[in-house]
Order: C-alpha cells, then structure tokens, then sequence
C-alpha cells in the first residue's frame, strides 16, 4: 500500500515527522511499521512536547526508590516497605465513552501499579466537569463516577479519596485523572528493562481484540464535531480478568522467574514490547501469529495497536516458562511464548513465517522527537477590581452561597458509589483533607490526597503550580502525615498554541519552585496534551496527588470540631486576597484577578508546627484554609457534627469580608482542649508562627459575634442543596 499524505495525517503524524521516519528507516515504512511509529510518536507516549519542560521537576530523595521512567514510582516508608504510586489521565477515552472509559482508567493504573510487584491499596482521582447547565454534564458525570466505583468495586480495591468540580472550560472536554497506590516489599520491586538475549517473551492476560486501536493517537489529538465516530477506539474493561491477572502476576513475583515484566496500556503491544527493548539496549521478535486473538482474521497492524485491557508483557528467565504457565493457566489466563529478545536493537514483527516488519528500537524511542515549542509568558491583567463597588455582601449570605454551589455542596453522592472499606485497611475515608490507609497488619499508615486548581493556574501560571504543591502538602500535613513525594496528572490544552505551552511551562516552574522547597519530590506522573474541542482549551488543570507517612497510627486525625468549648486558633496571617477567591465566583460570577501569594517559608514553617502539635498530642482537629477562606473551613469542620462556633471578631478589623473569605495560604484552622490552650500558645510564639484566637466550639450553632448565627442542621441543608435539585 503506498503511503499518502491522508494516511500519514490519519496517523496523527505530520509530514516532517515521515520524512524523519523514512531517514531513519533508509526507505518508505509499510502501513505496519507506519503504526507502529504513529503509536510510538504520538504525545501521549512520546511525551515529544514536554520532555525538555519535565526535566526540571525534582525527582530524588532519600526517600525515593524510584522516579520518573517506570511504570509508577517508588517511595521507602522503612521496614523494607515501600508505596508504589502513578496517577494517569484518561480523558479523552471518557468523554467518548464515559462509564468504559473511566473504568479502563481506572485499570490501568492499577497495572501500572501492581507491574512494580505492589499489591494495590488504594484509588483516588480527580474529575472534572462542564458547567451542571450544559446538556452533556449529567450523562458523563453519571457514566464517569459509575464506571470509577464499577471497576474499583469489582476488583476489590477501595477508592478512598479524591474530587470532583465543575467548570464551563470542561464543556467539550472533561478530565478524569486515576490515581492507584500499592505496596509492597523494598526488596521485590520489579522492573521493565529487559536483560539477556533469547530470552523467552510472554503475552498474559486476556485475548487481544480490536478495541482501541489507535487509542494512545486519539488522545494526543484536540477534540472536533465529529469526536462521537471515535468510540470505537475507547477500550472496554473486565475487572474480574484484571483480578485473576492481578493475583497471578504477585504469585508469579514470589521467586525469581521475572526478569521484566510491563503493562499493556497506551499502545498496547506496541509499546510494551518496545520499552522493554529500549530500556535493556536490546532487540525484540514477535511471531504475531502466536498472539491470542478473540476475533477472527485479525491482522498485524491491529495485533500492535489494540489497546485491549488486562494484559501483559513478561520476559522470563530460562527454564521458568513451565512454571509461570501453570500459574496462569490455574488463574484461568492466557499464557504464550509470543517472542524472544535478540541482540538486533530491532523490533522485528512476524506473521506466518513472513517478516512484516523491521524497525530499529532507538527510532521508535530515543530518536523520537522532542519539541521545543515556542511558548510566551502569561501577561498578567493590570486590571483591579473594585471590591467597593461590589454590593454589600453579609457573612452569612455569602457562606450559603459558596456551600450550596456545585464546587462546594456535599460529594457523598459521589463518594457513596465506591467502596472504600474494601481490603479493611481504610482507616480514614474520604471526605477530610487526606484519607488514611493503614499498612496491613501494621502500626503505621499512609496519608493519600490529590488536588488540582484551574482557575489559579489560569490567571498566574506560576503562582497555581506551586499553590497546589502546597495544598496538596497541608492536606498530608492535616492528617498527622509527613509528605513523602507527589505524582503529577498535567492536563493541558494544544500544545502548539504558545499561551497553552506557556501555561504549561510557567505552572511547572511553579511546582518546582514549590516540590523544592519543601522537600516533595516528583517520582511519577503523566502529561495530557490537546484536552480541548474546536480549537478551545481548557484551563490548565495541574493534578497533584500526595503521599505521606504516618509512623505510629493511634487515632486518626481529621478535621471535625470534637466537643464542646474547645480554643479554635488560626494559625497563618490573613490578609484579606479575595481576587480570584470563590467569595467573588459564587457571589459575583467574578473570576478575574491574581491568586493569592505563596510564600513558602510560611508554608513549610507553618506546616511543620502543625505536625509537631499533632505528634505531641496538642491538637483534637485540624483543617487547612483553602478555597473559600476562613469561613468554610470553619462551616467544613462543623457540619455533620453536633458542634458550631462562637467566633469573636479580631479587634480593629476593617475589612470584614477579606478576613473571612480571603484565600491567603500556608493557613490552618486547630481544635485545642482549653488545657492545652497555653502550651500551643507557648511552642507557636518560641517558633514565630503567627496565629489568631478565633473564639470556641459551641453546640449546635455556627455564629460570628454580631454578623450570623445559624444551626449546624441548616447548615447541613445548605451543604446538602445542589446536588437533589441537580
């Protein structure tokens, strides 16, 4: 078949890219070999747009085993244990497909996972919709959160933690961003480099059909009016395969019969294989005949390119294959020998005797372009907003305004579709700044939490890449956990429009500001490029999902008001920025202005006080003040507790509405029996943390001195709103 400009276009290739592939080639590739490159040199797998961006994020630490360039990273939390975590995007797959390509999202991290030899613990994810108006949100929303909970529920793993927000920039493109934590023995991490020539090469798992095919393609292609003909390349899943698959790859991870062993995700055998080769400088040979097929008559091209579900590629040790088989074939899985590693450096594909196709590995990999796409800087709008113009706004209108949207209303309706006590390790479920899985039959725990926030990287690209870093940071922090490491979902727009490549650019200079300074390195993570429809693109949405430690886990902390008549103290100064704060959204639909500044010396001050207070048994809750300010940090806490506040209004105060609703960072709201009240006092003065006493808890009533008052139930029904009249 002679390769035409259409077809080269149809590969999500352009036509100096197949002039690279015939000057490495030394001749025209077949339609074969042009798949392969298609699949290799797509964004989502080549990473060709962000690769040189990527380099700057700090990924070691004494704590890291292993970062970026796995399947998923790899932290030390002592006793020669370690947590295995990734979080990836499936976007695209799920605005096409929402339940499937949720749930295949969901799959697949847990591969990528439990490939480096951990038994997965844990889910989490970050979601992202249109606005509740447009006609498509509740079909997706729907079909998303059903096809999270279907898979996670089915396998067995709770899904503990995550969030889920609206936003008309995810009109045409939602996000669904799937996070998966394992864990597992230092010393039995399992790797994807290959080692040893004619080594055998091994398909398991379940038949290869035709669904995905060109998957990992479309997703690093911008949306366009005709994105419906596209389901047939979204992937459908089967989680009761993905368990048996599970189990007999960690029985199989008992001896020393692996030598390599990799995910068939993005790209499927294509990419797998080719990894593999790469990484161990190494050739590989498939007979493509062998490969388990479900449908009939299917072809090379589509054996290379199906992105089928719950498979795997292993490379055994000799004499191993017998053994490995049985296990398989008891968990009821296909195991064949489907190839054999050469010292050729070429990926060789066969079928019936025939070579079909011959390609040097380094073409596909290392010689694959990288791009230094132009990009500009984020003009900052000079523009002020007059805050006293606005109408007069009082305390409590503006709270029932924020708690009853559809950012900020009660997510149980979500969170009710998964479970997350599966596994009975979930100490601490969703719904506080962190959830909390306990080491099984251990004393210590984890602390897991992701965070994303458009609108701040939106408006100062540098100053929301390091906001969420700290968010993320004082979530852990909350819960008694010291942070570990992140990993990152980057969800982006067109990466050849220079403003998105700048957003894209200033936001990672900002979590590595942020990862930097306060010790939390990058050991994972996935870039999602061309999220955006007709050539408009959402806001960047940077995904961070945490990690952290807890070595003795007694009780666990969270963020609900304890009892009655407890000291509540803010710790963190409050100046009042209320530009970009979800005060002026909800009440003014005012999205302009600057976020707040991050000051990271109070961030990790702050922080490490607060740790030291909950180590030593000084605090009875703890919420960090994010979005919303003050005053819903302290409405969060209340709410589906029996207790309130009494809060006093700081002396001179002349700007009401910013101390309370402002969202300045690095800040903490603590619950402290009044016997402690004069020992927090002293160790936050001895380390110059700046902190205000705000009043007590009270019984079932939330009041600021002479501005509201109102009962914790109306306050449950306000939470409670959106979602029954959605």
């Amino acid at each position: 078949m002679k390769i035409t400009k259409h077809i080269i276009e149809k590969h999500g290739l352009n036509l100096e890219e197949f002039k690279s592939i015939q000057k490495l080639l030394k001749r025209d590739p077949n339609l074969l070999e042009l798949g392969v490159f298609s699949a290799m040199w797509n964004e989502h797998c080549s990473y060709k747009s962000s690769r040189l961006h990527l380099k700057k994020l700090p990924t070691k630490g004494k704590q890291v085993i292993q970062g970026p360039g796995e399947n998923a990273g790899v932290i030390d939390i002592g006793d020669d244990d370690a947590i295995v975590f990734k979080i990836e995007s499936h976007n695209h797959p799920s605005y096409i497909e929402p339940y499937q390509g949720a749930a295949t999202g969901v799959g697949g991290i847990l591969r990528d996972v439990f490939t480096m030899g951990a038994r997965p613990i844990a889910l989490l994810n970050s979601i992202h919709f249109g606005s509740p108006s447009h006609p498509k949100t509740k079909t997706l929303l729907n079909g998303v959160v059903s096809g999270i909970g279907g898979y996670g529920n089915c396998i067995g793993i709770p899904t503990v933690a995550g969030e889920t927000k609206f936003n008309e920039t995810y009109n045409e493109n939602i996000l669904v961003n799937a996070m998966a934590v394992g864990h597992a023995q230092k010393s039995k991490i399992f790797y994807s480099k290959a080692k040893g020539i004619n080594k055998s090469v091994v398909y398991v798992g379940s038949k290869t059909g035709r669904d995905g095919i060109h998957g990992a393609s479309m997703a690093s292609a911008e949306f366009d009016e005709n994105s419906e003909e596209k389901k047939p390349t979204v992937q459908v899943g089967d989680p009761f395969t993905e368990k048996l698959l599970l189990e007999a790859c960690l029985e199989l991870m008992k001896d020393d019969s692996i030598i390599a062993i990799q995910d068939m995700g993005a790209a499927g055998l294509t990419s797998s294989s080719v990894e593999m080769a790469s990484k161990g400088s190494l050739g590989i040979e498939l007979e493509l005949d062998k490969v388990p097929c479900r449908e009939e008559n299917m072809t090379p091209y589509e054996m290379m390119l199906s992105e089928s579900q719950e498979r795997m590629l292993i490379i055994l040790e000799d004499g191993k294959e017998s053994h490995a088989r049985k296990i398989f074939e008891k968990w009821d899985l296909d195991f064949v020998v489907i190839g054999k590693t050469t010292n050729t450096k070429n990926l060789i594909m066969k079928f019936k005797n025939k070579t079909e196709g011959i390609i040097p590995i380094e073409a596909l990999a290392s010689k694959a372009p990288i791009y230094d796409r132009k990009w500009s800087k984020k003009k900052q709008s000079k523009k002020k907003i007059e805050l006293k113009s606005l109408k007069k706004v009082g305390l409590e209108e503006g709270l029932i305004k924020i708690l009853s949207s559809p950012n900020h209303s009660n997510k149980s309706w979500v969170t009710n579709q998964y479970d997350q006590m599966v596994m009975c390790d979930t100490a601490q479920r969703s719904g506080s700044d962190a959830a909390i899985i306990r080491i099984h039959k251990k004393n210590k725990a984890i602390a897991v939490s992701v965070d994303s926030s458009a609108n701040y990287c939106k408006s100062h690209p540098i100053t929301g890449g390091k906001q969420i870093v700290c968010e993320n940071w004082r979530n852990i922090i909350s819960v008694g956990a010291r942070p570990l490491a992140i990993t990152n979902c980057l969800n982006f727009g067109n990466p050849e429009n220079s403003e998105v490549m700048g957003e894209f650019a200033e936001c990672l200079d900002g979590i590595k500001e942020a990862c930097e300074f306060l010790n939390y390195p990058v050991v994972s993570g996935n870039v999602s490029f061309y999220n955006g429809t007709n050539k408009k693109n959402i806001f960047p949405t940077p995904v961070i999902g945490g990690v952290g430690l807890i070595k003795k886990l007694s009780k666990p902390m969270n963020h609900y008001f304890k009892s009655e008549k407890s000291n509540i103290l803010l710790i963190g100064k409050t100046f009042g920025h209320l530009e970009q704060s979800c005060f002026l959204k909800e009440n003014f639909s005012i999205i302009e202005g600057i976020p707040p500044e991050i000051n990271l010396v109070n961030e990790k001050n702050n922080g490490e006080i607060i740790l030291k207070l909950i180590n030593n048994g000084l605090i009875k809750s703890v919420h960090d003040v994010s979005n919303g300010g003050l005053l819903v940090a302290l409405s969060e806490m209340s709410i589906g507790t029996n207790f309130g506040i009494k809060i006093q209004k700081p002396k001179k105060l002349t700007n009401l509405t910013g101390y309370f609703f402002g969202e300045d960072q690095g800040r903490y709201v603590i619950e402290i029996d009044p016997s402690n009240l004069d020992k927090v006092v002293k160790l936050l003065n001895e380390n110059n943390i700046y902190h205000d006493n705000l009043g007590v808890t009270q019984k079932e009533f939330f009041e600021i001195e002479d501005e509201m008052k109102i009962s914790n139930k109306e306050l449950f029904k306000v939470n409670n709103h959106w979602y029954n009249n959605f």
